[in-house]
């Protein structure tokens, strides 16, 4: 199984970004819309319990004016303090495909030859432009986003990619709230933004993978009031991470971070970020970006090949983590001491990890299923629902999600490069909506 994942990866990927690059779906987002009204009883609803809000957020060049042709990069982070102020970030700012320009290069559709794809090193012909699949990779190749470390970027600031607007905040109508532009030139590669939900200050955490460290800042973002790791500097002590993931928190303040793309450890800090311990084993070696050799498949407990996401619950003090490419959850007690695996199916590929005030454990499937997942606590599969695709309501690389106190579900996107505002369906069941997340000692 993990050899599979490695060889789609490795060999695939390239083929795989090019014809996204190249191929368009026509999207004809007005007449969806008006389906919708008319059929709203018989719809397929590719949203499931929810019904996506159409132009939110509004268009960057209203939220910006002088951002008139340009559109959203990846978009990994976003975090709903309340409904009218969602914190977004995105990894740059990419230019506007018209669809009507971009498949009229094309008279008609061409072969292309790729050589040495076939199974036996042969040549094979392929038809581009390819019907139903997204224009491009937001995320994920050498003209799409800049800071992936093994990626050879070539594209060009200002021509390909604007490095501004990396984090901004949002109302629940999608307009401007703040703009924290003044600290896009501290990011890299911002992953996630979080918030403890036992921090009456809501100070705000700024999960910056790319320079190996967390900035939290003050939550009208005007002060950094802590760095825990060294920016810029890379490792796996107490005092570095190596592109770590994600947060948790217990109540006493005491918080994990998966540590992540290139380490295979969970971190475990007091409530000050002072380093307590560490649990993990690589199942995989970012220095050869190879497997491990000599490990069964699946590997055994407490080995980690992408720890991705985290979440720590307060009532029993487990810690449930996303082994992303071993497709798993492991779960260990608050010191590491290992208690359970889910395994979730070899296309299973976590991105986010929410538990839930109702006690359910929801995550978002990036690449594997693309599906949004409910489980309950004893690692049931009990709903899920999403559809791969670009158009609105869609799904395709949900990095992070959130919900606000009125039950509004938030989406944000690596590779379609967007957020997403969702709203209950009249009558939904509430057991299928992504339940809220715990605020406990927050007064909005």
């Amino acid at each position: 199984m993990r050899k599979r994942a490695i060889m789609a990866m490795s060999s695939l990927g390239g083929l795989l970004l090019a014809i996204v690059l190249l191929v368009q779906r026509p999207v004809s987002v007005q007449a969806q819309s008006s389906m919708t009204q008319k059929h709203s009883e018989s719809d397929e609803q590719v949203s499931g319990p929810y019904e996506v809000v159409k132009n939110w957020p509004k268009p960057l060049a209203t939220l910006w004016p002088a951002e008139k042709g340009w559109t959203w990069g990846a978009t990994q982070a976003i975090f709903a303090q309340n409904p009218n102020r969602i914190f977004v970030s995105m990894r740059g700012e990419l230019p506007i495909i018209k669809p009507g320009d971009f498949l009229s290069i094309y008279d008609e559709a061409q072969n292309v030859e790729v050589p040495g794809i076939g199974e036996d090193g042969r040549s094979i012909w392929l038809t581009i432009p390819m019907p139903g699949v997204p224009p491009r990779n937001a995320s994920v190749g050498p003209m799409s986003s800049p800071g992936e470390p093994h990626v050879k970027f070539r594209a060009q600031e200002g021509r390909d990619y604007r490095w501004q607007h990396l984090i901004y905040i949002l109302d629940s109508q999608g307009n401007l709230v703040d703009d924290w532009s003044r600290w896009d030139g501290k990011f890299k590669r911002v992953h996630k933004i979080l918030i403890s939900p036992y921090d009456p200050e809501k100070r705000v955490w700024v999960d910056d993978d790319g320079k190996c460290a967390i900035f939290i800042f003050s939550n009208d973002g005007k002060q950094l009031l802590q760095t825990i790791g060294e920016p810029g500097v890379c490792g796996d002590d107490d005092k570095h991470f190596n592109r770590q993931t994600d947060i948790a928190w217990l109540p006493d303040g005491t918080f994990f971070v998966s540590d992540g793309y290139e380490n295979t450890r969970v971190v475990k800090f007091d409530k000050n970020g002072k380093y307590l311990t560490s649990w993990g084993k690589p199942s995989w070696d970012w220095r050869t970006r190879q497997l491990v050799p000599g490990l069964p498949d699946p590997p055994p407990p407490n080995y980690f090949f992408n720890v991705h996401g985290i979440q720590a619950d307060a009532v029993s003090h487990r810690v449930f983590v996303s082994d992303r490419e071993n497709h798993r959850i492991q779960i260990f007690d608050e010191n590491g001491k290992f208690l359970d695996i889910w395994p979730l199916g070899e296309y299973a590929s976590i991105y986010h990890l929410l538990l839930t005030e109702d006690r359910s454990l929801w995550m978002s499937d990036g690449h594997g299923t693309f599906k949004m997942l409910k489980y309950d606590l004893d690692g049931k599969m009990l709903y899920s629902w999403g559809t791969f695709g670009p158009h609105p309501g869609e799904l395709w690389g949900v990095h992070e999600f959130s919900t606000d106190q009125l039950g509004n579900l938030f989406t944000a996107e690596v590779f379609n490069g967007r957020p997403q505002m969702f709203h209950p369906r009249p009558g939904a069941d509430p057991a299928r909506l992504v339940g809220k997340q715990m605020r406990v000692a927050w007064k909005d």
